[in-house]
């Protein structure tokens, strides 16, 4: 035994000899997840939580639609509302001419000619 030993050391120099294999140490699962933990949180305060505020304010302004509000629709059509029923609102587009639209296809409120307006979230 120590003459393979011996042999060993001479062939593959005495560091073969000694060297062990070495043991990564333990990470914990903790870790390994934070990364993930941190992407979520940034994708959570710059993509999410933007779009769910935004959402709130187009469903808020969407429930305060009244008649003669000037609108803007998702279609691009400019009109003002001659009347709400439930889901459905009559918007008229010219002289004697009215439309009914989904209230959800509502885009925007337009304040004057041409400027559109967005509301602030009644609390």
């Amino acid at each position: 035994m120590k003459l393979v030993s011996l042999l060993s050391a001479i062939l593959m120099g005495p560091a073969a000899v000694f060297a062990a294999d070495p043991v990564p140490p333990a990470q914990s699962p903790m870790g390994s997840f934070l990364p993930l933990i941190v992407i979520f949180v940034i994708f959570y305060f710059f993509l999410i939580r933007p779009q769910q505020k935004k959402a709130k304010e187009h469903q808020n302004m969407l429930n305060a639609l009244k008649k003669d509000d000037k609108i803007i629709t998702n279609g691009g059509l400019y009109g003002t509302i001659a009347s709400v029923k439930g889901e459905i609102v009559e918007v008229k587009v010219a002289d004697n001419v009215k439309v009914q639209v989904a209230k959800s296809a509502v885009a925007t409120l337009v304040k004057s000619e041409g400027e559109a307006v967005n509301p602030e979230i009644v609390k």
